[in-house]
């Protein structure tokens, strides 16, 4: 009798389900995910109307006006927002544009500052940082379509994406940059006629911050508007560079190679013999125990580059050695985040991984309609990454470690160098390499070990080790790849409090 009790209930509990609409079960999930997050993660999350009142006194900026609800696929409100062209000078015949989208910040966010957010490449779009990372809306990888984020730095601040230099995205012009000098006086350029259209935010408090190439352009950027004042009508603050080019390929990504093998050999699956192989070519390269022996806390003095060259010869490229193996045993092997396996999730912008995505639906921002809606050319083909080289002849700067990011420091109030511990193509021992050779207020590298979990982020607990010493501080992110807003946001948007003055302790 109990069993069958237990039957007609069961089937009474199934008839009643069968009875809710797709509508209503849609909801329910949302409202119990929305429960979780609550529970599990208490920060304010962002709302579609939760947008500051910002005005802009120039009738030229209405031009730019993005109406936040038609906004292809995205089934809520974005809030206002402003995007297009603008030249790199004042000059009559210029031909040279880039290409922005800018934000106000959300209800809880400042007023009195404004980020600026570059992607890498070089030649690499901002707007997937804008899509993919921080922005006020999201359109991840897997994501079946655009939802809110509510980890968007816009809670924050204002933000602006430049799709720079020229030839990257949307932007219109030949590139003829030599160098990041030349790179950073074409940014600078823009941004006075930026400013000349939306004034009201002259005199703000800005931050410069980006991944990957951008260890480039940032603190070329940055030491740009350091060393001429009164060029740009902002008050420079800080900088952000994450997974950060700042150094050589031999050492960002050949001396780390193979302890970060080791450390995650399980994910790799290399073979005995081959990782024998890969131990000796360490050990004939001067690789092996490079850690060990030269960084240390203090340093004893500069840090050698093995073999004195900052050449890889073709018998010590441990880094492509490792990276064609495991493509070998893992197809789908993603030097951005090496936890990715079969199958590869569907990216709208056809980018998420090692490789391009070779897929039937159209990259979004090269929809005509996606276009229209954010005034970008419709004649230019959108991808990710330019097929255009926007150094023609080459980037002739030297690595920014070895140059302008000393200064770079010394001059801002605070500087952060962020590092996913599951990135491949530029990993973090590369970055402690570069900061132990580096000298900044008046010494060489860190003073004192970087502590193991010593990264502690609110509501989540010990996410990766941090240090602060001379108005550097540096983070590890734990289970983050490349793409640091994207894989760790809550992280990421945290240290952004930091870098801004909104939070005391890193």
């Amino acid at each position: 009798m109990l069993y069958l009790l237990s039957f007609i209930l069961i089937a009474m509990i199934g008839i009643q389900a069968r009875q809710i609409t797709p509508a209503e079960v849609k909801a329910r999930q949302r409202r119990a995910y929305e429960k979780l997050l609550e529970a599990r993660i208490p920060t304010p999350p962002i709302t579609s109307t939760g947008i500051k009142n910002i005005t802009f006194s120039n009738p030229k900026a209405s031009e730019f006006w993005v109406d936040g609800t038609a906004i292809p696929e995205v089934d809520f409100d974005i809030g206002p927002s402003w995007a297009g062209l603008l030249p790199i000078s004042g000059a009559q015949n210029e031909t040279r544009e880039l290409f922005f989208w800018f934000f106000p910040p959300a209800a809880q966010g400042s007023l009195d500052d404004l980020i600026f957010w570059t992607n890498g490449g070089p030649g690499c779009s901002s707007l997937e940082g804008l899509l993919q990372e921080n922005g006020p809306f999201s359109w991840s990888w897997g994501t079946g379509a655009p939802i809110v984020n509510q980890f968007s730095w816009t809670n924050l601040s204002s933000i602006i994406y430049i799709e720079q230099p020229v030839g990257t995205g949307f932007s219109r012009g030949t590139p003829n940059i030599k160098n990041e000098d030349d790179l950073a006086a074409q940014l600078v350029g823009f941004l006075q006629q930026f400013l000349e259209v939306f004034s009201e935010l002259k005199g703000k408090k800005f931050y410069i911050a980006g991944e990957s190439y951008a260890g480039m352009y940032v603190p070329y950027i940055a030491n740009f508007i350091f060393e001429n004042p009164g060029m740009l009508d902002l008050n420079l603050q800080g900088t952000w560079i994450s997974d950060p080019s700042i150094t050589t390929n031999v050492v960002s990504q050949n001396i780390p190679a193979l302890n970060f093998v080791n450390k995650y050999e399980n994910v790799f699956a290399l073979n005995s013999s081959f990782k024998q192989t890969l131990q000796a070519t360490a050990e004939s390269c001067g690789y092996a125990d490079y850690m060990e022996t030269f960084v240390t806390y203090p340093p004893t003095g500069p840090l050698p580059l093995p073999g004195n060259t900052t050449t890889v010869s073709r018998n010590c490229g441990i880094w492509r050695m490792i990276f064609n193996a495991a493509l070998l045993i893992n197809p789908a092997f993603n030097e951005y985040r090496i936890f990715d396996t079969f199958p590869i999730l569907w990216d709208v912008l056809g980018f998420p991984g090692s490789f391009e995505d070779i897929q039937v639906s159209p990259i979004y921002f090269d929809r005509l309609d996606v276009k229209q809606a954010i005034h970008a050319p419709t004649d230019v083909a959108w991808t990710e990454c330019s097929n255009v080289r926007v150094f023609p002849q080459g980037d002739a700067s030297q690595p920014s470690s070895f140059t302008v990011l000393p200064n770079v420091i010394e001059k801002s109030r605070r500087s952060v160098i962020v590092h996913g511990l599951a990135d491949f193509i530029l990993m973090s021992d590369g970055s402690r390499i570069a900061i132990q050779n580096m000298t900044w207020g008046g010494m060489q590298g860190f003073q004192t070990p970087i502590q193991t979990e010593s990264f502690v982020v609110d509501g989540m607990g010990v996410m990766g080790n941090m240090h602060n010493e001379r108005g550097l501080t540096y983070y590890e992110v734990a289970l983050s790849g490349h793409m640091i807003p994207q894989f760790s946001p809550k992280s990421a948007f945290q240290i952004m409090q930091y870098l801004m003055g909104f939070r005391e302790t890193p």
